[in-house]
């Protein structure tokens, strides 16, 4: 990215304070690092390419995880950020839980927030990675792919309504924060980007994620289709025996509608 005033609109949207815990995934030629540093004092950067991160590592301020973001726990990030990191060096191993005897200051840290321009061609399973540990994150900032962004928005009936759309306003209030024009890269993709802000909700619904996210899955995996082809089938193979209009197709319901068919579930 080298357009400075959409770097500046989105570290204005992104709004980081100091002593912030901020994660930057895949900071790339440091565009938005720059000045999110400057601000923070701080920050945690998770890049894939070796060589890159050996360059980021230079950076006293950064604490750089060279990796595979999806094989980045960051429950245990969490966890093991201590308080004061701008001047305390981050444990090389992190915990997957504090130790009993750890200080209650150290207990319940602020959560993280989450920023990055996210591969396009993994971007779905980053978020669906960060869903589950949204326990720990205050909010997230990404820069991905327009078309991503707008079934990440969508409401119900939208054309572009769908799995993704479910999965993620179940959980977070979701919200476009700006389109990125081809031309503020060089060099300009192929495609369209946008901005998105999602905020974890303070009260989400309670349900079992991985059967919420199967009931999903199989519900627009035939989206065409009205849902008695697919989803009824699959909610009796489940022993529900609750009431449900299946004459509509996966887009015409609502995610108050998925979270309670999915809450009536018999338990397992």
């Amino acid at each position: 990215m080298v357009d400075p005033l959409v770097i500046e609109e989105i570290v204005a949207a992104i709004a980081p304070q100091r002593g912030q815990r901020v994660v930057e995934i895949g900071p790339g030629l440091s565009a938005i690092t720059r000045p999110l540093t400057a601000v923070l004092g701080a920050l945690c950067v998770i890049e894939l390419d070796r060589d890159l991160a050996q360059g980021l590592a230079l950076n006293p301020q950064l604490k750089v995880i060279q990796g595979d973001v999806l094989r980045v726990d960051f429950s245990a990030l969490w966890h093991a950020w201590p308080h004061g990191w701008a001047q305390a060096e981050m444990p090389a191993e992190m915990p997957a839980t504090m130790p009993a005897s750890a200080p209650a200051a150290l207990a319940a840290p602020p959560r993280l927030r989450v920023v990055g321009n996210l591969p396009y061609n993994i971007s779905t399973p980053i978020l669906f990675h960060l869903l589950e540990h949204v326990q720990h994150i205050e909010d997230q900032h990404f820069m991905l792919q327009q078309e991503v962004v707008e079934r990440m928005v969508a409401p119900v009936g939208n054309t572009h309504y769908s799995r993704l759309s479910v999965m993620l306003q179940w959980r977070y209030a979701m919200e476009w924060v700006l389109k990125v024009d081809e031309q503020a890269f060089d060099p300009p993709p192929r495609v369209k980007s946008a901005v998105v802000r999602m905020v974890p909700l303070a009260q989400p619904p309670i349900l079992e994620l991985h059967r919420f996210s199967s009931l999903v899955q199989v519900a627009f995996s035939q989206r065409r289709k009205l849902l008695r082809h697919a989803l009824e089938p699959w909610l009796m193979a489940q022993g529900w025996t609750g009431a449900f209009d299946f004459k509509r197709r996966a887009q015409e319901v609502s995610v108050e509608e998925y979270v309670a068919l999915s809450q009536s579930l018999p338990v397992k």
